[in-house]
This record gives C-alpha cells, sequence and structure tokens, in this order.
C-alpha cells in the first residue's frame, strides 16, 4: 500500500456513515475487509473494529463467516416502530408538558437550534442524532420509566431506519435550509403555552410524517464497487 494515503478509524466510519445517508451503499450491501482496506489504504486490523463499531450501533449486521452487510430493517419492521412511538410518545409528551421546567424547554430550545445548524451543514448523522435528544429528553422528563426505556430503543431504531429509507442527507440539507425544523418548534410551542391535548396530536402528526415519507422501493443498479466508493481524492 506504499503511496497511497492511508485513513484513521474515525475518517472510514464517517465515510461509511456518509456513504450510507447518501444512498451510495443501500441496505444489504456486503461490506468485504479486504476491499475496504484496499480502499482506505489501511490493513484489515483497522477495518475491523469500525464494522464493529458499526455493527453496535445496528448501522451494519456481522454475520459469522459471512462477514458485514449493511443493516436492512423491514418495512414492517419500520412501521411497527413508528406505530409504537406514535402510542406511548403521544403519552409522554402529555406527562412532559405537566413537569417541564424552564430548563427543560431551554433544553428543547437548543436541540432544534443545533439540529438546524447540522443539517445546513449537511452533517446529517449528527442531525438524525439531535433529533433523537429532543424526544428522548421529553422521555426523560415524563417521569414513565418503562415507556421511556421502550422508547430509547425505538429511537436507536428510528435512526437506522431514516438513514436507510428517508431522502439523501443532500435532500434534506436544502428542506432544512428552506424552513427548519419547523416541526419540533410547534411541538415547542404547544408545550410553551402548557396544551397538553395540543402537544400530544402535534406529536403523533409529527411522527407519522417522518414515517409517510420513508421510500421502501428496492435500490437500482449495481451493486457499489466499494474501491472505487472509497477510493482516496489526489
Amino acid at each position: 500500500m506504499t503511496g497511497v494515503p492511508t485513513a484513521s478509524d474515525s475518517t472510514i466510519y464517517d465515510r461509511v456513515v456518509s456513504a450510507i445517508l447518501d444512498h451510495r451503499l443501500p441496505p444489504g450491501t456486503k461490506l468485504v475487509e479486504d476491499r475496504l482496506a484496499s480502499a482506505f489504504g489501511v490493513s484489515r486490523t483497522l477495518i475491523r473494529p469500525v464494522l464493529v463499531r458499526l455493527a453496535n450501533e445496528q448501522i451494519v449486521t456481522l454475520t459469522p463467516n459471512r462477514g458485514a452487510t449493511i443493516a436492512q430493517p423491514s418495512e414492517q419492521e419500520a412501521r411497527e416502530v413508528f406505530e409504537v412511538r406514535r402510542m406511548i410518545e403521544s403519552q409522554l409528551v402529555e406527562r412532559f408538558v405537566d413537569r417541564a421546567e424552564r430548563d427543560d424547554i431551554h433544553l428543547l430550545t437548543q436541540c432544534i437550534r443545533d439540529e438546524e445548524a447540522a443539517r445546513e451543514a449537511g452533517e446529517m448523522r449528527r442531525a438524525i442524532r439531535l433529533s433523537g435528544d429532543f424526544h428522548l429528553h421529553i422521555a426523560d422528563r415524563a417521569g414513565q420509566q418503562t415507556m421511556g426505556r421502550i422508547l430509547r430503543e425505538m429511537v436507536s431504531r428510528t435512526s437506522l431506519i431514516l438513514m436507510t429509507y428517508s431522502s439523501s442527507h443532500a435532500q434534506a440539507r436544502r428542506d432544512a435550509t428552506a424552513c427548519g425544523c419547523v416541526e419540533h418548534r410547534a411541538l415547542l410551542a404547544a408545550i410553551r403555552l402548557r396544551d397538553a391535548r395540543e402537544a400530544a396530536r402535534l406529536m403523533r402528526e409529527h411522527l407519522h410524517r417522518l414515517e409517510s415519507e420513508l421510500d421502501f422501493s428496492p435500490p437500482g443498479g449495481k451493486v457499489p464497487d466499494l474501491e472505487a466508493l472509497f477510493a482516496p481524492v489526489i
């Protein structure tokens, strides 16, 4: 590999995640260690911990004797996740309205600002995480631990579903520049007014809209060439 620029494990991780967000690595794509190592100019020993990290975050699936593939949640699983979230988050936000303090409102406001900034910068992995943080803070302060634990798992699954089946981050960046996180802002306005019923309605509509924009069409085109996809720009 002499003369080929090498990459750090964090760089490899970021580029793989970006390729998934851009839909250049569709669900089910096999990640061959040798080809990734060649593309990034590193040894397989550096590729393996990156794949383990991606697997721990449920972004890829590691199968003994078969290697790693981009995770492929089914359409049924995705719809079930959103169904469960609508059921429990409408109740959680009503409880949150009764308990929210000034610091809670400030934290949600900052979450929205940070998410908008991340989207405008094209940092979609961070934007998805911040969006999840917005929902998780509501759950944490709602005072219902069982539903909160369930939601934490659902938010993790939602992140993968949005990475896999939502619009590419280039489109999301344009959307953010045009209108920002308007649904989170509307929800925050209802919370400020202590209107629990309206907050619950907006939460259900927000989650329904996210689900309605998922695209489960099978990816077209050829299987991506990992070496070409991740070849260093010289």
